[in-house]
């Protein structure tokens, strides 16, 4: 048996007249850009996620990068945020000119470990970026407490956590502003990339939305330096459609991630923890076991998909390594760097193809 990590095919045939109907009024309109589709997602989603304002754009890459312009995040500055994420999350800080500054994680969540920032922060600090990783919400209150006393900014880098909750209050809504990934194989997926920004500052929304149509509030008038990161009308009917679905593609990844951790008690490899508080989304189901890259080639050899998110630290990236002092290592990051692996997870997996990576997994470990 072939199983995926995500199977996207099944999932656009379980919707396919939805889908289908949506891309096929956008195709009669040909409002093709900032149609009407555009604003009639931004408003459900800002409902969904309780909250005031939600600005569509490109990717989840740029909602990071024009989240930190809107907030004034430029050369000289620093942005506080984790060495174990997606690259995007410290690629944009660079680009503008500012400096990532990283914290280790906590071993639990493998999200930022909010006790050792404030140990980080300098005269140069501006921001902090934490990371809702794998669809596991960050505990944010003290370090939203810990931003207010400082007077810095916080951008939740919520790419992989739409849905995610922290004591019912969604990720991406609880600091200055979230960012939003819709890369396909996400738990709300456009057919292409597109990404969002959300927050309850109005003043921030626009500039925001001024900053994706090349800093202009009117044609040909631009009032603040900006780029082109419009939210495609096509990927916005794509994922007003999906947005009717996310509670229940949620509830399932929760369903077979709880049926994964049950099944696998008692084996030498660690399971995802979820605090009680937290409502966990499985964007990915990482396990962490020291014989990961043993186990990476068994799963590959019985036609299971599996993914490493993430290899190597982003400390340890070419790329970012002179971002950091000559020594200083991040234990934890790197730890888990060596031992996690993510076994497949989407909604319209199988009871069969969930028993069968069960199956697999025990036989590797017994």
């Amino acid at each position: 048996m072939q199983i995926k990590m995500v199977d996207l095919h099944r999932q656009y045939l379980s919707i396919k007249p939805e889908i289908d109907a949506a891309i096929q009024s956008v195709l009669s309109a040909t409002d093709f850009i900032m149609g009407s589709a555009v604003r009639e997602f931004e408003a459900g989603l800002a409902a969904y996620l309780r909250v005031k304002h939600a600005v569509g754009c490109a990717s989840g890459t740029d909602a990071l990068q024009v989240a930190m312009m809107a907030l004034g995040i430029g050369r000289g500055d620093e942005v506080i945020t984790t060495p174990f994420t997606f690259v995007a999350t410290a690629e944009t800080i660079a680009l503008l000119g500012a400096t990532p500054v990283y914290v280790d994680i906590d071993p639990k969540t493998y999200n930022l470990d909010v006790g050792k920032v404030a140990g980080c922060i300098t005269a140069r600090t501006k921001a902090i970026i934490p990371v809702h990783l794998y669809g596991q919400p960050a505990y944010l209150a003290p370090l939203l407490q810990l931003a207010k006393d400082k007077g810095l900014k916080v951008i939740e880098d919520a790419a992989q956590a739409i849905g995610a909750r922290c004591n019912g209050q969604f990720a991406g809504t609880l600091g200055d502003i979230g960012c939003l990934s819709f890369f396909p194989s996400k738990n709300l997926g456009a057919c292409g990339d597109a990404g969002a920004m959300v927050t309850n500052d109005p003043a921030l929304a626009e500039r925001c939305r001024m900053i994706t149509v090349h800093g202009s509030r009117k044609k040909y008038q631009h009032d603040v330096l900006g780029v082109n990161s419009r939210l495609d009308t096509l990927q916005a009917a794509i994922l007003k459609v999906k947005l009717q679905h996310i509670e229940k593609w949620s509830e399932a990844r929760i369903r077979i991630a709880t049926r994964y951790s049950e099944a696998l008690k008692g084996l030498d490899l660690v399971t995802p923890y979820c605090a009680p508080e937290v409502r966990h989304v499985y964007n990915q189901y990482s396990i962490r076991t020291p014989r990961r890259d043993e186990l990476a080639e068994f799963l590959k050899a019985k036609g299971i998909a599996h993914a490493i998110h993430y290899p190597v630290p982003l400390h340890l990236q070419p790329a970012f390594r002179h971002f950091v002092p000559e020594g200083v290592r991040f234990p934890v990051a790197e730890a888990v760097a060596r031992e996690i692996i993510s076994l497949p997870i989407y909604p319209e997996m199988t009871q069969e193809e969930l028993l069968a990576v069960i199956s697999c997994l025990r036989e590797f470990f017994q």
